[in-house]
Formats: C-alpha cells, structure tokens, sequence
C-alpha cells in the first residue's frame, strides 16, 4: 500500500514543543536470561489510550539448549499482544490454541474473565543458538467486556497493512490509522503501528485517537529541536497535531494510543481489574487449583506444571 499524500507531516515548532506531555523512560528488569525494558505502567502514567503495559524484550542471545521458558499462568480484564522482530516462540493456552509467534505477525489474546496460557521456546529451536526481540503489550479491557469470553486472534505478517512511501514505511499492526484498517478486532479504539523512518523521513502522529504515545526502538527522532533516543516513550497531550523526523542514523518507533478507559485500573500479578474485588476473585481462583470445574484451566497440551499464586 503506497503511502497516503495527505498526510504529509506537519512539523511543530516553537511552543508546539509542549504538545509532549510526558517522556518516559522505561525501567530495567533482568529476567535472568535476557533483559526487559519496561515503559508502562509508569510511575506518573499508568495508562497510553487502552495500553497498560509495555515492555521491550531483548535483544537477547540464547545458546544451544535454552530459551523463555514461561509456564501456564492467568491473566483477567486484559488482551496480550506479542510482537516480534526476531526468534520466535511457542504460545499454547486454555482455549487450545497452540500457536508459534514469528516475527512481524500479530497474536492477540483476550483474557476477558479469565485464560491461562504458557510461552515457551521449545523443540527444534532448542537444538541451535538464537536471537529473540520484540514488544510485549497489555491492554487493558473496558468494564464491559471484563467478564467476557476469552479468545484468541492471529494474523501473519503479510495480512498487516504496509504503508511504504517518501522514506518511511508502516506496518499497522492493531485498529486504525492513516486511513487503515489492521485485521484483528479490538476490544476498544486503538492504533498500535511499527514505524521504520529513513534518516530525515518524517511521520505525523494520528490526529483522530484520543490518547497517542510513540516509543523509539531504534536511532532518534527529532520533535520541535528536541532529540529523543531509543529507549524513551513521548506520550503527547490529546488534539495537538505532532510530527517527528529521524535522525541521521535512521529511527524505528512504535506508535500506540486510542480511546482512554472509564478510569483506572488495579494491577496485580497478571491480573488488571477495574475493581479490587475482581483481582481478589480471580486470585482464589488460581489459588483453588480447580482446573476441571473451576474459574481457570490450564492448557490441554501444556498442562503438567503451572505458576503458582505469588505470596505478595
């Protein structure tokens, strides 16, 4: 898809710089095996739009032998989306979907009133060294489908909109944006896109979501003479019209936002909830163990161990 003509980007200057309400920069976490950056939840932003979570993992370089190897867990009131630029692994959950990720293509989860699920790297890949990166994110789930069914949603790579014109290219990868659609439903308004900017290409934010922030994965962009750089997220002040241009070694941006929810969400564990009462619920649940009747089941084809319920 050739990119839209009208909307070539509009570059703010002088005061527009304040249409960048907050610059995040995400908070370190060692997993043992590899490394994640975490952007949201942030200690004075909980939320971008529905996005609730953030986390960049890796780069990470695995030997021969090792790999994620997350066991079944649950998750309430949320939707999971794994994005990955390199590697690939293994996602089996409640449902029975049994489904490698691989990079570029889009995996939506929805938790809904509750799912179990595993992440895993397994079988041949175990037998060679590997490379794994990518995005992990949480959106959290409007009060109206907390109680919902789970489900499962996949679309490969070559289904996502690609939009390719004057040094830039966009793959859409969730909602709306630029005159796109992605494939995969939603469970509110959003956009999540994977931005690749030539160095000096510039990109406008969308100017018709509610909530927009931008994460640079790779190089810089410039917005209003202020350089971001890899590693920070520039969530930006609803309505403004904002446009960045990469810098001279190029940039990679994630770009995220949409409709703000009724209010805030309590996080705990996996668990997001629009109530305290809700994550009580759902952690005697797991507690319990009850997979044949109960709240939670573990997946049919990964279903010999689980994590259990944290003592904090």
């Amino acid at each position: 898809m050739s990119w839209n003509p009208a909307l070539d980007p509009h570059c703010p200057t002088d005061d527009e710089v304040d249409a960048i309400d907050m610059v995040i920069v995400p908070r370190a976490r060692d997993l043992g095996d590899f490394e994640v950056r975490r952007a949201l939840p942030a200690p004075k932003r909980q939320m971008v739009g529905p996005f609730i979570f953030f986390d960049q993992m890796g780069p990470a370089e695995f030997v021969t032998g090792q790999g994620v190897d997350i066991r079944p867990h649950p998750h309430i009131g949320l939707a999971t989306v794994t994005y990955l630029y390199r590697g690939r692994f293994h996602h089996r959950d409640s449902l029975g979907t049994d489904q490698w990720i691989e990079p570029g293509a889009v995996n939506l989860m929805t938790a809904g009133h509750g799912i179990t699920h595993s992440e895993r790297i397994d079988g041949e890949m175990l037998k060679t060294p590997y490379s794994l990166s990518g995005i992990q994110t949480w959106i959290a789930l409007p009060k109206g489908a907390e109680d919902g069914a789970a489900a499962f949603a996949h679309a490969g790579k070559e289904e996502l909109p690609l939009l390719q014109g004057e040094g830039k290219e966009l793959r859409l990868i969730l909602g709306t944006a630029y005159g796109a659609r992605a494939p995969v439903s939603t469970p509110s308004e959003m956009f999540y896109a994977d931005a690749m900017l030539e160095a000096g290409a510039a990109i406008p934010m969308p100017d018709n979501h509610e909530d927009r922030g931008a994460y640079v994965l790779q190089g810089s962009v410039e917005i209003a003479n202020r350089v971001f750089d890899a590693g920070q997220m520039m969530v930006f002040r609803p309505g403004d019209r904002v446009s960045m241009k990469a810098g001279p070694q190029g940039a990679r941006v994630m770009l995220l936002g949409g409709e703000t929810l009724e209010g805030p969400r309590y996080i705990w564990w996996n668990f997001v909830a629009s109530s305290k009462e809700r994550i009580e619920d759902a952690k005697e649940a797991w507690r319990k163990g009850d997979w044949e009747h109960g709240r939670f089941q573990l997946p049919p084809t990964d279903h010999d161990e689980f994590i259990p319920l944290p003592g904090k």
